[in-house]
């Protein structure tokens, strides 16, 4: 076992090293950094998971390299956690939630062309069976749907080609063809949310607003001005399967579509509305298919001289094609960095579940139960070291189950605990990424 678990660190922290390791060389050779703006004088900090926009504003902690006209960003994180969950239906685990992102773009036929990949290797620092979580659902183990756990994230998250063109002084097109990616479905995805960047866990949410960030093939179109953006995506349904590290192709196609609309009004702020049409989602649930709605409002707010803020109220619902209702789910949280060093985060979530994805026993599969979860944590950023920002956080719990369920998790308040060490490119100072001499970029600095 204890073979194993090292061998698990040193994927993890070779994911996260990889996109840290230049940090060091790349501060020596220009500060600040100033990075070339994207097509109409789009920030780079804007970028989101999948083709989905954050404010200008948020923080950006990556790694940059100039190789002639192509630009490398390299960013990813690590939490090394210990993860418990009380109640009947809780358990522990000691794991390493991660990912890693190298993004290389260069101007292209008076456009900018991204490549881009991104990696995790939770299938062995955490598993198949994915870490301890409670009243989550989706996805599936041994044939089995998921349950009080969060599912670990591919090996492949993402594999794409994103390019980007101005038609016309405020109006540009972009194409984004993924073997794995991210449609236009929901909100910037949760691991790339400012506003939850210092908790180690997923929203219990996941699978009724960004569950498709991980989509094996996806093509997206978009218009877009400097302020908003309007896409449609056409792209295969299915979730991952349990096998974590292939390509899941097998007797699936692009079955499935979607549109988002996005607007920033300004460097602060960012909302979106999206829906979608998913064509048999979940594998165990193969003639099941549903619509898929939701709205989210993103912002990021400077605190006194060195510090910022970052908030997300987002709105998502799963409507399954057929009768019953509409399931629906809400979750405002928030993440306040005091000084760069001192940081407190938390998040609310209201969701409406069915039996079936919280396997239930001796009730009919459609019953619907509203559950909700309330954390709280803080992080200590304790040091640099070659490149890497270490932090020590620790994250506190309360779920809410109705009263049905109280025999089922053993309370109607069953709690959970977390403390880890995250590691992180270093990043740039005060929340954000100084970017200079960029048209069309008021605010862009993160004043």
């Amino acid at each position: 076992m204890r073979r194993i678990l090292s061998g698990s660190v040193a994927a993890a922290l070779a994911l996260v090293a990889g996109a840290a390791w230049p940090l060091r060389a790349q501060m020596h050779m220009q500060h600040p950094m100033e990075m070339p703006a994207g097509p109409l004088g789009i920030p780079e900090t804007r970028m989101g998971s999948g083709t989905s926009w954050l404010p200008d504003a948020s923080p950006m902690h990556a790694a940059h390299y100039m190789f002639g006209r192509w630009t490398l960003m390299l960013h990813g994180k690590g939490f090394f956690q210990y993860d418990w969950q009380g109640g009947s239906r809780g358990s522990n685990q000691l794991g390493i939630v991660n990912w890693a992102m190298a993004a290389a773009s260069r101007p292209v036929g008076g456009g900018q062309l991204q490549l881009r990949a991104m990696l995790s290797a939770e299938p062995w620092t955490i598993g198949s069976r994915g870490y301890p979580l409670l009243v989550q659902s989706g996805e599936s183990y041994q044939g089995a749907p998921l349950h009080d756990r969060q599912h670990p994230h591919d090996l492949f998250m993402e594999l794409a080609a994103l390019y980007e063109r101005p038609v016309a002084r405020n109006l540009g097109l972009s194409l984004y063809l993924a073997p794995v990616g991210e449609p236009a479905v929901g909100p910037v995805a949760f691991p790339h949310r400012p506003s939850a960047a210092d908790d180690p866990l997923a929203p219990i949410s996941h699978h009724w607003q960004d569950g498709t960030h991980i989509t094996f093939g996806v093509v997206t179109a978009g218009v877009f001005t400097q302020n908003a953006k309007l896409e449609a995506s056409w792209f295969n349904g299915r979730e991952p399967d349990e096998n974590r590290t292939n390509f899941d192709y097998t007797g699936r196609r692009l079955d499935s579509y979607s549109a988002r609309l996005t607007v920033n009004p300004g460097p602060r702020w960012s909302v979106s509305a999206w829906y979608a049409y998913l064509r048999s989602p979940e594998a165990l649930n193969p003639d099941e298919s549903l619509h898929r709605i939701g709205a989210s409002a993103l912002t990021t707010q400077p605190v006194g001289t060195r510090g910022t803020w970052s908030g997300a109220l987002i709105y998502g619902a799963n409507d399954e094609i057929g009768p019953g209702p509409v399931a629906s789910s809400v979750v405002l949280e928030s993440t306040l960095d005091l000084d760069g060093r001192n940081a407190f985060f938390g998040r609310a979530e209201h969701v409406r579940k069915s039996a079936a994805e919280l396997v239930i026993p001796s009730v009919p599969l459609t019953t619907e139960y509203d559950v909700g979860a309330l954390a709280l944590g803080y992080q200590r950023t304790v040091g640099t070291v070659a490149g890497f920002a270490a932090g020590v956080g620790v994250r506190g719990s309360v779920n809410f189950v109705p009263s049905s369920l109280n025999g089922v998790y053993g309370s109607r308040t069953p709690a959970g605990a977390a403390i880890y060490l995250q590691l992180r490119p270093a990043g740039a100072p005060e929340g954000g990424m100084k970017m200079g001499g960029m048209p069309g970029m008021d605010g862009g600095s993160h004043d």
